[in-house]
């Protein structure tokens, strides 16, 4: 098995790392960047015999290096700066991923793409519109995180949750939904914790000064790579593409869903209340706000 990772940042060097870290697969590492993939390559590489894995990574600044891979983990553009919105990010990341697409599509046209370039929901949009690519095999990253900061938001108030009965839908941004099936959870626990991992991104790139999250970020895309990898079947949350489900078409938006060997094997509906439909629909609206922008 060989994974791409394309963009040799904090994130892309993470996820390179975990991988090689517990033997998942081979790797290699691209940016455009001079040196600065094959050096972190090497890095990574050293560790090896620590963790016993014999997975092999190797970093390049060639495009044609990724030939043949299963997999493609996109993290490359630019980060956030303190004060800017993903949305802020759209245009010049829309410039940087539409080149990554298409050197994709060329040596990679049977792969898995996995997306984490922000704005995420936007960008897996327009990573699948460029490549052609089936919309099962064109993943985002973002449920996973931002379920987890959710989930670590409520341990931090020893609540005793049933994890698998709280996630996050809809947008990666301001406008994410919270979804609490658990019955242990006061409404003002919810809003507390909700809004607390909402706001988990801009807080963290706050603090940093520059550059932005990546340790849970690179753990979040590790989850979904190993299920694809390991055909786990798993359910946890990623934008989807949407084909009616949810009263959406034709959108990327975080939605439950089932990862295995094939991508996305199954968007899992659940029941939505009310208020959670409109704050999904707002969501919806936000995301397509940013499709037309980029696709006119």
């Amino acid at each position: 098995m060989k994974i791409a990772i394309i963009g040799a940042g904090n994130v892309g060097a993470m996820v390179a790392s975990r991988v090689i870290d517990s033997g998942l697969a081979d790797v290699v590492l691209v940016d455009v960047v001079p040196g600065m993939a094959k050096g972190k390559a090497l890095d990574i590489s050293d560790a090896r015999p620590i963790f016993s894995s014999r997975s092999g990574i190797t970093g390049t600044d060639n495009f044609a290096d990724i030939k043949g891979s299963d997999i493609v983990v996109i993290t490359a553009g630019l980060a956030r700066k303190p004060g800017m919105s993903r949305e802020d990010l759209l245009k010049k990341n829309t410039e940087i991923i539409k080149e990554v697409s298409i050197q994709v599509k060329k040596y990679c046209p049977s792969s898995i793409i996995i997306v984490v370039t922000n704005p995420l929901d936007v960008m897996t949009y327009f990573v699948m519109k460029t490549t052609g690519f089936n919309p099962k095999k064109v993943i985002g990253m973002a449920g996973v995180l931002d379920t987890a900061r959710f989930i670590n938001a409520l341990w931090e108030r020893n609540q005793d949750i049933d994890r698998d009965k709280v996630l996050m839908m809809g947008s990666h941004g301001d406008t994410m939904v919270p979804v609490n099936r658990s019955e242990n959870i006061s409404s003002e626990v919810f809003s507390e914790t909700s809004e607390l991992a909402r706001n988990r991104g801009a807080e963290i790139v706050k603090h940093l000064g520059t550059g932005s999250a990546y340790f849970a970020p690179s753990a979040s895309v590790f989850a979904m790579l190993k299920a694809i990898v390991k055909n786990e079947k798993s359910a946890m949350c990623a934008s989807a593409y949407l084909e009616g489900q949810y009263g959406e078409k034709d959108i990327y938006i975080g939605v439950p869903v089932v990862l295995g060997s094939l991508g996305i094997e199954k968007i899992i509906e659940i029941e939505l209340t009310k208020e959670e439909k409109q704050a999904f629909k707002k969501s919806a609206l936000q995301i397509r706000e940013g499709i037309t922008t980029i696709m006119l």
